[in-house]
């Protein structure tokens, strides 16, 4: 259940993925899956005064462990622009509900830490937070809708 073609309705920001590795481990059945995703920068035009700020695309790393004997999907994210500046990580989890085999369980964790840019690197950080706020709602409202196409 991934989105394949880009840049799609539901992700504007990202124009391009690539899978850079793919393998299932025969004695788990485990699908593990490394895709770098192209993303236009979303740093507002202000911040992009700063000579290092004004790229126009940004790059991710994800990686995903798929296990549907188990109904269980881990996914983990991290960004590799302004690796000097930032570190940003998302890690995000989706499991069969105990409560309830029809139900999904989401758990979500990201860290932002900006170094190396002086007096903006609070407001990098405020903004990044800002930027993953909203992603968390987008991303739940994309796999919502992935699994109902999927499942019904």
């Amino acid at each position: 259940a991934f989105l394949s073609q880009y840049p799609s309705p539901m992700e504007k920001h990202v124009t391009a993925v690539e899978t850079v590795e793919e393998k299932t481990d025969l004695s788990t059945g485990i699908i593990y899956r490394r895709r770098i995703a192209t993303c236009q920068n979303v740093i507002p035009e202000i911040l992009r005064k700063v000579s290092a700020l004004k790229v126009p695309d940004i790059y991710l790393e994800e990686e995903s462990w798929l296990n549907m004997k188990k109904r269980y999907m881990a996914m983990k994210t991290h960004c590799l622009t302004w690796t000097q500046y930032a570190s940003l990580s998302e890690e995000s989890v989706f499991r069969e509900s105990a409560e309830n085999p029809g139900w999904t369980d989401f758990t979500q964790k990201g860290r932002i830490s900006v170094t190396g840019a002086g007096l903006l690197n609070c407001v990098l950080e405020a903004f990044a937070q800002s930027f993953f706020k909203q992603g968390v709602k987008k991303g739940i409202k994309i796999m919502e809708t992935l699994l109902q196409e999927q499942w019904g």
